[in-house]
């Protein structure tokens, strides 16, 4: 790639504080965002070609208008026809035309916006060109941890993801990141989000900190969150119960 030093640095640095991007010209790529962040989908000739003067459209699974430009006309100057999902979030990089760079940022990313996504030449000789990218984006939020309060085999704690997507993998630690025997876990799914919850029955340890951790591979994010446990000792057990959930709230209200 021979780019101009300054455009190349804008470029770069924007692929690299929106999301994971694989993948250029050839396609299909594949661009991974976390829900809210902005996305780059990249599409670049290898000619380097001026497209100043040129037409592209972007669409996304082959019928929503996302972004045309044609000869300096687009949907961010007047232009009608772009899809209401897209107005106001997506824009193209002005400067770079005149490299042949037709890539557009989409911001603010939401879960309805992953999909497959063409930007096309339909004017370039001699048969026109199209490249794919497919966009996924994901929902991450933190699990929530609840002390249920003691039992006669220790401690109950309660682990909730709500609203993620893809489905998360979840898993209670100890300190030291060894993954703790739990019961199943509750999945359920509404709107295309999940639902997890998971339960795990722990004892006293070095330092009473246990981690419930939450990973989504697809996205490559991993979110997670801990709790301090008060143990009781040899006190009256439903005594201990009441002291465990007050004391276990206060903790994780902090």
């Amino acid at each position: 790639m021979f780019w101009t030093a300054a455009p190349l640095l804008v470029f770069i640095c924007l692929l690299v504080f929106t999301g994971t991007t694989y993948g250029h010209e050839h396609g299909p790529g594949v661009v991974r965002v976390v829900e809210g962040e902005d996305a780059i989908l990249p599409c670049s000739l290898s000619t380097k070609e001026d497209i100043v003067q040129k037409l592209f459209d972007w669409k996304k699974d082959g019928q929503k208008e996302v972004f045309l430009y044609d000869a300096g006309i687009h949907y961010n100057n007047g232009r009608p026809g772009q899809d209401e999902q897209f107005k106001g979030r997506v824009s193209h990089f002005q400067e770079e035309l005149k490299y042949g760079n037709a890539s557009i940022i989409i911001r603010n990313t939401k879960i309805e916006d992953r999909g497959n996504y063409t930007c096309a030449f339909p004017r370039l000789k001699p048969e026109g060109k199209i490249f794919n990218i497919e966009l996924i984006v994901g929902a991450a939020p933190p699990p929530y941890l609840k002390n249920l309060g003691a039992t006669e085999d220790g401690v109950l704690l309660q682990c909730v993801v709500r609203g993620a997507f893809p489905k998360p993998k979840v898993e209670w630690q100890d300190s030291d990141g060894n993954v703790l025997p739990a019961e199943e876990p509750h999945v359920s799914e509404r709107g295309g989000r999940y639902d997890v919850t998971l339960l795990t029955n722990v004892t006293k340890t070095k330092t009473n900190r246990f981690r419930c951790v939450a990973t989504q591979e697809n996205i490559g994010h991993v979110t997670d969150d801990d709790i301090y446990v008060p143990f009781c000792g040899e006190i009256s057990f439903n005594w201990c119960l009441n002291l465990q959930i007050l004391l276990g709230f206060e903790e994780h209200a902090h």
